[in-house]
């Protein structure tokens, strides 16, 4: 239960770092305006929060892993709202990201 909960926050943090720097990019590069900039700040701000709700107490742990999702998330997010496709190395690259992602917060510790 605890892993299911771990990785929905990730999910949840993933969705709002990625989709907050996605809409500062909108408001900014594509010249969307203030209002997609504001939403975009107001989500990176919930991504901080969402952040702290993980069950792993370690902050270093729960950012160095989450790391690994940011990397596979970005990814599916260009593919999903930009058409970019990834080539083999990025699927790759990614896939390692989340294997250290599950090394970090889920392998076994006795302390």
């Amino acid at each position: 239960m605890l892993v299911a909960r771990s990785i929905a926050l990730f999910l949840a943090a993933a969705v709002l770092e990625i989709g907050g720097a996605w809409l500062v990019w909108q408001g900014v590069r594509e010249h969307r305006g203030w209002l997609w900039i504001g939403l975009g700040v107001v989500a990176l701000g919930a991504y901080g929060f969402v952040a702290t709700l993980q069950p792993d107490a370690h902050f270093g742990r729960i950012l160095a892993a989450y790391g690994g999702v940011f990397v596979a998330g970005s990814l599916a997010w260009g593919m999903a709202l930009d058409g970019y496709r990834p080539d083999r190395f990025d699927v790759l690259g990614a896939l390692i990201c989340l294997g250290g992602v599950a090394v970090i917060m889920y392998s076994p510790r006795t302390a």
